[in-house]
């Protein structure tokens, strides 16, 4: 019979979040510091039973990039079909080292890596959902079946992708927890400080590891 901490074990779920080379130091679309995450998170994980990754998987030429748009820079926003959308790099393109997980990432129970970003005309911030915040990527069905009421987040970018998932996982009924030393953000025109908020305001709870 399993006890009560057990159980409580089996309910929670670490969410890692694209801890990728091109959102590291020398990747094409670098977070600051961002490798510094790697460690924290390697201690984080032996404390979980359950693990997730996303890994952002664009397929070349991603309506998301800049040089999709010619006479466009990166870091402009243009309006796409779903609203708009910020203009990056070229990152994180299938099959490329850049998409590659970080290599001292050590996660060996991990359950589950799940790809987004591969639809080409549709970013995707998010675990849960796509930024025309209607396409789902199955991951709180996923997370439901296997019993899993909290989730804790980490990785990269706090601003962005990671902000994303923690509002989503709130707004699909969980527990959420952002751990701020196993993140770092890409603060574009304080988007930081605007995120941070964002996540407060939405019950995700933020504290140290």
């Amino acid at each position: 019979m399993q006890s009560a901490a057990d159980r409580t074990a089996d309910q929670e779920v670490l969410l890692v979040i694209d801890v990728q080379n091109d959102f590291c130091p020398g990747g094409s679309l670098a977070v600051p510091d961002g490798d510094a995450v790697v460690p924290v998170i390697n201690r984080l994980a032996r404390d979980f039973a359950h693990v997730v990754l996303t890994q952002d998987w664009h397929p070349a030429g991603h309506s998301s990039f800049a040089s999709a748009h010619p006479g466009h820079s990166p870091l402009t926003t243009i309006d796409m079909p779903y609203g708009q959308q910020i203009l990056w790099p070229d990152h994180c393109v299938q099959g490329t080292d850049g998409a590659a997980f970080h290599r001292d990432l050590d996660l060996p129970r991990a359950e589950l890596v799940l790809r987004k970003g591969y639809h080409a005309g549709i970013d995707s911030y998010s675990a849960f959902r796509e930024n025309d915040r209607r396409t789902l990527t199955g991951l709180a069905a996923y997370l439901r079946e296997r019993g899993i009421e909290r989730v804790t987040l980490c990785g990269l970018a706090t601003d962005f992708c990671v902000l994303y998932s923690a509002l989503d996982a709130r707004e699909a009924g969980f527990d959420a927890t952002l751990v701020l030393d196993a993140c770092r953000g890409i603060d574009h025109e304080g988007s930081l400080a605007r995120a941070l908020d964002q996540m407060r305001a939405a019950g995700v709870v933020l504290g140290p590891a």
